[in-house]
């Protein structure tokens, strides 16, 4: 099985992009392509899907989704391109929000996905996601905590806007080391 491809993106389609590596063109099914620009390097986590009259790569960004995709396709009634399209439709945190609560309507509401489908998903999968999210859930409580305090100092929610999306780009900072960002961020917008 291919775990991760890494090289240059030679091609990018609406459902799929193509990674060369050492001069052999990889097709891989994407649900994301406004997230890589042509030519450039990237490594990509992969899950090969093989059926007899099939042999396909599944392509994410990050371990976390494919750990997801993989979970989300073990769901009877639930297929690697319905799952793609839940990515497409969604990202990571908020599926696995959606399943750890049990929200089935917004379950349903991703394409392909009928509410017989939603439920399954959710008695299959819910408590059992915690490894997957795992390393979300700490970053973006201690990003949450940050952004707490930064409102505690006098700063208004639309002045933080900008402030969650650096925190989003730069995961893994501890609560201290986001307050300190975000109040660097802040005093050069010039508040």
């Amino acid at each position: 099985m291919i775990a991760y491809l890494k090289g240059k993106v030679a091609m990018i389609q609406m459902d799929h992009i193509v990674i060369e590596t050492y001069g052999v063109g990889y097709q891989v099914n994407f649900s994301r392509p406004d997230k890589v620009r042509l030519n450039e390097e990237v490594q990509i986590f992969t899950y090969q899907h093989i059926r007899e009259d099939e042999n396909t790569l599944y392509g994410f960004l990050s371990a976390q989704e494919k750990e997801l995709f993989i979970k989300l396709i073990s769901v009877k009634g639930l297929g690697p391109k319905t799952a793609m399209n839940m990515f497409g439709a969604m990202n990571v945190e908020t599926i696995l929000n959606a399943i750890e609560t049990g929200d089935v309507a917004l379950i349903k509401s991703l394409p392909g996905i009928g509410a017989k489908t939603a439920s399954q998903i959710v008695l299959d999968l819910k408590g059992k996601l915690v490894q997957v999210s795992a390393n979300k859930v700490s970053i973006a409580q201690e990003a949450k905590d940050a952004i707490d305090a930064l409102k505690a100092l006098g700063y208004k929610p639309n002045e933080l806007s900008g402030v969650e999306k650096l925190f989003g780009a730069n995961p893994g900072k501890t609560t201290d080391e986001y307050v300190k960002m975000g109040l660097k961020h802040l005093l050069m917008q010039g508040r």
